[in-house]
């Protein structure tokens, strides 16, 4: 019964974002369904609204999305994005790699806040060729496609854990579906951003690659501090918003100003929402019913694991559905790289498509659409990326 309450519990966010309602009014009727269903005391509702600021993975997520946006501001106010992007013009003279590069580069670090970057970086790009919800899409698109595979991500990482799959092996056998998640977000939205900048060709590229390394060197840092020195993405980005005041040589009257102007509401609001709802979710058990509920499809094994995955992913997000399945999928079938491939592929599809995943949020609120039509835009491509690699795995199975 679970199952299908929860089943109610979006079907209310859905129908709240269809009558056009913002964002946070659909997140409040999902969290109140949540309350009413499964008959929660107001103690207990309360309690799992404060865990959001007590337990530091939710916490940390507000924090990063907060200081990111305050980095942000100090990059903008230097305009370093700006001439981050004529750097851009000048080494590729081409729109379509400014959108789809610096959002696969961006998408190196492991925090939701990075959508902002990357979301302005594709505005820049394509202002008149895409509309808002079309960019919202291809920033969203893009920036994630390394959270599919790089060991950086903890689903990548716990999945690897709980499978005994090496990495190195892993990040081969994700070669075609990169190559593909790319190209489907070239075919569909990219190609039609033209290739001219509009702007002359580059006199020195090598120039152009170090001044794009000087105005691009505080994301630099926080990968490296993230991938190097193994620190956590808010101690990361602090150390860094530091060294951006030191050598951009902010004063204290402008970083005064940042403080505030960085403490966006409606996007902090919507962000701390999601978390909440995510927390009810969790504490409903209806992950745990997943396995029984779809055992008794006539499915092959595979394709019930894989509609498993997904449909956990959609509720709580990646790492759930890893911790809840990857044992059971590897006890039911042959594993090995192609069904840790295939799984991490119905997973970081059905990620994009997820009301509980925080990034949807930021670049929707940063485009100014509703959350809505941002996963009525992915919702196809994400499928046909099922189907393709479910025909890939077929392939990786038999050779």
């Amino acid at each position: 019964m679970q199952i299908v309450y929860v089943g109610i519990v979006f079907a209310v966010i859905i129908i709240v974002l269809a009558f056009g309602r913002p964002l946070h009014e659909a997140l409040i009727g999902g969290v109140t369904a949540v309350i009413l269903l499964f008959r929660l005391t107001p103690s207990e509702a309360v309690r799992t609204v404060s865990s959001v600021l007590t337990n530091w993975s939710s916490l940390a997520v507000l924090l990063s999305l907060y200081m990111i946006t305050f980095l942000q501001r100090i990059l903008e106010a230097r305009r370093q994005i700006k001439l981050a992007q004529e750097d851009l013009n000048g080494i590729f003279h081409n729109r379509r790699i400014n959108a789809a590069g610096a959002s696969l580069f961006i998408g190196l670090l492991p925090s939701a806040a990075s959508m902002l970057l990357c979301s302005e970086i594709v505005r820049d790009a394509s202002d008149g060729y895409l509309e808002p919800r079309e960019q919202a899409f291809v920033a969203s698109w893009f920036r994630h496609i390394p959270e599919s595979t790089l060991p950086t991500y903890t689903g990548v990482l716990l999945m690897a854990n709980l499978t005994g799959v090496e990495i190195g092996t892993f990040m081969a056998g994700m070669a075609v579906p990169v190559a593909t998640l790319t190209f489907l977000g070239y075919i569909l939205y990219l190609r039609r951003i033209p290739v001219e900048t509009g702007t002359p060709a580059s006199a020195s590229r090598g120039k152009d690659a170090l001044h794009l390394f000087c105005h691009l060197w505080s994301l630099l840092l926080i990968l490296v501090l993230i991938l190097v020195f193994h620190f956590q993405v808010v101690a990361a980005v602090a150390a860094t918003i530091l060294a951006s005041i030191l050598v951009y040589r902010v004063k204290p009257a402008e970083w005064k100003r940042m403080v505030r102007s960085a403490f966006e509401k409606k996007m902090l609001g919507n962000t701390f929402l999601v978390l909440v709802l995510k927390e009810f979710i969790a504490g409903t058990g209806a992950l745990e019913q997943l396995p029984d509920t779809m055992a008794v499809l006539p499915l092959p094994t595979y394709l019930i694991f894989a509609l498993l995955f997904f449909v956990a992913t959609v509720i709580s997000g990646t790492t759930g559905a890893i911790a809840m399945g990857a044992p059971l999928a590897f006890a039911a079938i042959p594993g090995g790289m192609p069904l840790m491939v295939y799984l991490m592929c119905i997973v970081h599809a059905a990620s994009q498509v997820s009301p509980t995943h925080v990034c949807l949020v930021v670049a929707s609120d940063y485009f100014h659409v509703r959350l809505g039509e941002l996963i009525q835009k992915t919702l196809p491509v994400s499928l046909t990326f099922c189907a393709l690699m479910t025909v890939y795995y077929k392939i990786l199975v038999l050779f």
